[in-house]
């Protein structure tokens, strides 16, 4: 640790001498007095300065034992909201204080200068409506020695990388692909099998279970056949029934642009405020809300980004999956400026495609129409933020109310191709997503 003289120290040094040598020329013996507790003090502070390695902060989640290492570990996975971590500050032989310097994105950085006689632990916290990759709490730090008299030069501990998991908002019911899939599953489907809901009543023929005749309308056919003096019904009757089956379901993330609610910082290199959701933090929560909705029914669900050409998230089900979902989620940002897509991605045969997008541009529009006319069931969630357009200049203005019209006209367009458009936040005269997809949920029909 390298150890440097306080500009203070230098002063009271400088000026103890100086009154020394004034009292000894003068022959003043009171003006030496003056001088020489500030020759003392510079000079106390020197020889306790602080020896060895000297203090190393670190970083810690909070409820983690001590320990060797660091156990804020990069990509660690919190829900977001409260981003928290422990900085602790193990005593150092000769240290007296810390100064210290915490950043957080989005917010000023904060300063203090803390004792460190005795092992100190802080406290660190950060809030946030964000999700995805942040980088939180990089830290500055220098030592003092008593008196002020040495200080350590400025060092760095380096930010951590944090992964913000979506929160997920209750559904109550979802839309359902046009076709069923698979042998079994939560939802009744058109064809007959092993269900619950009565299908129709019929004659037993090979194939048939045992368990499924019904007895009671076998014995009044029979006993309606003998009163009438004719042959004895010999048949036997079977309750048939619906078979139940499981959807497929695909997520589409448009994740080429990121947007907040400030209209006057599109396109600009500033980073969206911390307490605004963006929207790809959006779509991460309406995307999660419904796969864990559908999985914890026992639907497959698998995800696709528009943005980056990478294998999909095949269909699967199950907690396990839910995660690696929420992984998936999170890793989608915008990636510079994508090629442009010839084809829509694949999607299996039957499946629900669900799009998430601002719909800024025609790109999501026409691969959402293309998906539609190969007979695929398709909901476009818009996941634009309410526009504040307050700060804008009257140029700007214009501009965004061209936007504006053009991605309305958009929505119009998808809506007459048989696009079910839902919007996951809107103001208050629309209706809430919930409602809107409970609403879809009610009908299959094919149009």
């Amino acid at each position: 640790m390298t150890l440097l003289p306080t500009e203070g120290a230098v002063l009271r040094a400088v000026a103890g001498a100086a009154l020394l040598v004034l009292g000894g020329v003068l022959g003043r013996p009171d003006v030496a007095v003056l001088g020489a507790p500030l020759v003392a003090a510079a000079g106390w502070g020197w020889l306790r300065r602080p020896r060895g390695a000297g203090i190393r902060p670190r970083l810690r989640a909070p409820g983690d034992s001590a320990g060797p290492g660091d156990p804020l570990r990069a990509g660690e996975s919190v829900r977001t909201g409260e981003v928290a971590a422990d900085l602790e500050l193990p005593a150092a032989e000769g240290v007296e204080t810390v100064r210290l310097r915490v950043h957080a994105p989005g917010h000023r950085a904060a300063e203090a200068i803390v004792a460190a006689r005795r092992d100190r632990s802080l406290r660190l916290s950060l809030d946030t409506v964000r999700t995805g990759r942040l980088e939180v709490f990089p830290l500055d730090w220098a030592a003092s020695g008593p008196e002020d008299a040495v200080r350590s030069s400025p060092r760095s501990l380096p930010a951590r990388v944090v992964t913000l998991l979506p929160r997920t908002r209750p559904l109550r019911e979802l839309p359902l692909p046009f076709r069923l899939q698979g042998l079994t599953g939560g939802h009744d489907s058109r064809r007959g099998g092993d269900g619950g809901d009565l299908r129709d009543i019929n004659l037993f023929t090979p194939g048939d279970r045992l368990r499924r005749i019904d007895w009671r309308v076998t014995a009044r056919r029979a006993g309606s056949s003998a009163s009438g003096g004719g042959t004895r019904l010999t048949e036997l009757y079977v309750r048939r029934t619906f078979a139940t089956a499981d959807a497929t379901v695909m997520l589409v993330i448009d994740s080429r642009d990121e947007v907040g609610p400030d209209v006057s910082t599109w396109g600009d290199l500033d980073q969206p405020r911390q307490d605004e959701a963006t929207s790809l933090d959006i779509a991460r929560e309406a995307a999660a809300s419904l796969a864990q909705h559908y999985l914890e029914r026992g639907d497959r669900v698998g995800m696709e980004d528009l943005g980056r050409f990478r294998t999909p998230v095949v269909p699967a089900g199950g907690r396990r999956h839910l995660h690696r979902l929420l992984q998936r989620l999170v890793l989608a940002q915008p990636d510079g400026n994508p090629a442009r897509r010839v084809r829509p991605p694949h999607v299996p045969s039957g499946a629900l495609v669900v799009l998430f997008s601002t719909f800024l541009d025609d790109e999501a529009a026409t691969m959402s129409v293309l998906w539609r006319s190969a007979g695929h069931r398709v909901v476009a969630v818009d996941v634009l933020p309410v526009a504040d357009t307050g700060a804008l200049r009257p140029m700007q203005a214009v501009a965004f109310e061209i936007l504006r019209l053009e991605r309305a006209e958009r929505l119009r367009e998808l809506a007459r191709a048989g696009i079910e458009v839902v919007r996951w936040e809107g103001d208050a005269s629309e209706p809430d997503a919930a409602v809107a997809l409970a609403a879809l949920a009610r009908t299959r029909v094919r149009r």
